[in-house]
């Protein structure tokens, strides 16, 4: 059986994906992550950048090919894997993510400031980096499904479309009055159309 493995947002919250990984697990073996220095995690020295926490999930990763299933920088995350180690995914969820584009660019709002006043102990490099994957999304292979709200400022509908128009297998899913936080909020809805990409 394929493995599942989950990646939350900035928040690194090993919480967020239980609800909706619990209810996946028939599927596959499920994996979980979260990352050094967030979600209440002991950092570790290493990880100075997003490029560090990538290369210490790899080396997390199971060796074979997974179901990779993502939410806000966790997306970034998982586009770098689909790019990097193509081999190692077998296919993409994105909710609610830049996935390594500008997003305010397409109009999202700046979450920074809320974020550090909401969460002061975590790394400050990830709120600097500039990641963009916009040229390289066409060579992602992975099938894909995008899953937004129409209700998040933060990576509103509209990169969810860009995403859609530039990576060659994706599939768009709108999920109404969803937030940035869709997958806590609607694990249900969430569940169900994962089932249905991973079928």
């Amino acid at each position: 059986m394929t493995p599942l493995v989950f990646l939350p947002g900035a928040g690194g919250d090993q919480a967020l994906w239980p609800p909706v990984a619990d209810r996946l697990a028939d599927l596959g073996p499920i994996h979980l992550f979260g990352y050094p220095g967030f979600g209440g995690l002991p950092a570790d020295p290493s990880i100075h950048s997003l490029d560090d926490l990538f290369g210490w999930i790899v080396e997390q990763l199971p060796p074979e090919a997974s179901h990779v299933i993502a939410q806000s920088m966790g997306g970034v995350l998982a586009v770098h894997l689909a790019l990097e180690h193509p081999e190692r995914v077998a296919s993409l969820v994105l909710v609610a993510t830049s996935g390594g584009v500008d997003v305010a660019r397409l109009g999202g709002a700046d979450w920074r400031p809320e974020y550090r006043i909401l969460l002061p102990d975590v790394p400050h490099w990830f709120e600097e980096d500039g990641t963009d994957f916009t040229d390289r999304l066409p060579d992602i292979r992975a099938r894909t499904l995008l899953l937004w709200g129409d209700s998040d400022p933060v990576s509103p509908l509209s990169v969810g479309r860009f995403l859609a128009q530039h990576i060659p297998d994706a599939h768009l899913v709108t999920v109404a009055g969803g937030t940035h936080a869709l997958a806590h909020e609607r694990p249900d809805e969430v569940v169900a159309l994962i089932r249905s990409h991973l079928a």
